[in-house]
């Protein structure tokens, strides 16, 4: 007698909707995790902000606002950071000796307006209040 007259139908039929429910979940969770891990932040891409040594880039979701410093030429050891606050808020940076970026850093800006500075090097940028 095969497993699966042994067991039924049901139970059978039970085993592979699971299994394939957890298939379904998986990528549905593996996409956005590849994605945020090539890209450094979530959300659109809502201001790039330029200056000689590199770029911040700052990304906007329906609930947060996400800043990088990227070099423009990658390689060497450097000093870059990054910082971002939100409006009423404090805030958040990353700060170090790094190859291609410092970041990426995020706060909630739920209908506020944000302040980023970055640098890369002996250049830097900041972009007033933005995103408002």
């Amino acid at each position: 007698m095969r497993w699966w007259r042994a067991r039924g139908r049901g139970t059978v039929a039970a085993g592979v909707f699971t299994l394939a429910l957890g298939l379904c979940a998986g990528g549905l969770y593996a996409a956005p995790a590849a994605r945020a891990a090539s890209e450094g932040c979530g959300g659109r891409l809502a201001r790039t902000l330029p200056f000689p040594t590199g770029e911040v880039r700052v990304y906007k979701s329906r609930t947060q606002a996400c800043a990088l410093a990227v070099a423009r030429v990658p390689g060497e050891r450097r000093r870059m950071a990054v910082s971002i606050q939100p409006r009423g808020g404090v805030p958040v940076t990353d700060a170090g000796l790094f190859t291609r970026y410092a970041g990426p850093v995020t706060v909630g800006a739920i209908n506020r307006c944000v302040y980023v500075k970055g640098s890369v090097g002996a250049g830097s940028v900041d972009s007033g209040w933005i995103l408002c």
